[in-house]
């Protein structure tokens, strides 16, 4: 997650393992005072006792024992809180990790929506102890004395850890088999650069330029992926954005307006009711009124 250089401290402090690139977490009480936020990187966090309520995208959640929430950029946590007897396990890694390694591959947006719309699931008692062992794996390599090829190891160990997450997922939904094409290359980079862009370019000519392709066939390789075009999953993650904002109390509309890029309030306020139906302010007073979440 994003964080301060105090709740740096704090991680480093709880953490078994802590790098740059990854992190391993058992002693979780004494992130408590951690900041909550949208993710910098991607986690997998397994409860092994109590239980905790998170509010993910606007949606309250409950984390309790054997459940797995997979955590991942674009995702937006707030008010985390747990049961004085919650305990979990939690491997971590920086996007830029997970790209060097190869990691995340083949037809991802099944996966991808999956989790947004899904991030726990729960695991049956064999996937929890396979997790388990994976982590005490992993942190007595990583702890432990080098060896030679220890960099080797240790990304194989993550490349097999992130196959066993898929059999667990293929038991949840069905899941397209990998394909290694050049269409679904772009559309992985593209992804990785709309999750990661703050504020969030809303043109499909930025991300084109940036994977130096023309717009018509960045749309062409989303529709193909995703059933999307590229400015329609633009358009997805911004909106995202403005929700989340306008959830926050402490924001004002131009304040929203200014850290998302518009050029203006009255811009903003179009493009609000147009994706919307409404303007922010009439978003915020239904929400209030109504006193749900999305």
């Amino acid at each position: 997650m994003n964080a301060t250089d105090s709740d740096k401290k704090n991680l480093e402090a709880a953490a078994t393992y802590y790098d740059d690139l990854i992190v391993f977490i058992d002693n979780v009480q004494t992130l408590k005072t951690a900041s909550t936020g949208k993710p910098s990187g991607y986690a997998a966090i397994l409860c092994t006792q109590g239980q905790a309520d998170v509010n993910i995208d606007n949606k309250s959640h409950q984390v309790k024992a054997g459940d797995l929430f997979i955590c991942q950029p674009n995702l937006f946590i707030e008010k985390f809180t747990m049961d004085s007897d919650f305990q979990c396990r939690v491997i971590g890694m920086s996007l830029q990790y997970v790209k060097q390694i190869n990691i995340v591959s083949g037809n991802i947006w099944d996966i991808k929506l999956f989790f947004d719309q899904t991030p726990i699931i729960h695991l049956q008692p064999e996937e929890v102890t396979i997790f388990c062992q994976y982590y005490d794996l992993l942190v007595s390599k990583l702890t432990g004395q080098h060896i030679k090829y220890h960099k080797e190891l240790m990304e194989t160990l993550l490349k097999a850890f992130s196959y066993e997450l898929r059999s667990v997922l293929e038991r949840v939904i069905s899941v397209k088999p990998p394909t290694y094409t050049s269409g679904q290359h772009i559309f992985k980079e593209f992804l990785e650069l709309l999750s990661t862009s703050t504020p969030r370019p809303r043109t499909v000519s930025y991300y084109s330029d940036r994977l130096c392709i023309t717009p018509k066939y960045l749309s062409a390789v989303c529709k193909e992926a995703s059933g999307k075009t590229a400015s329609e999953l633009i358009n997805q993650y911004v909106v995202k954005d403005i929700v989340y904002l306008l959830h926050r109390p402490d924001k004002s509309i131009k304040d929203i307006a200014f850290e998302l890029d518009f050029p203006n309030l009255s811009f903003f306020g179009k493009y609000v009711k147009k994706h919307l139906g409404m303007s922010p302010k009439m978003y915020r007073q239904k929400k209030d009124k109504l006193g749900i979440d999305d």
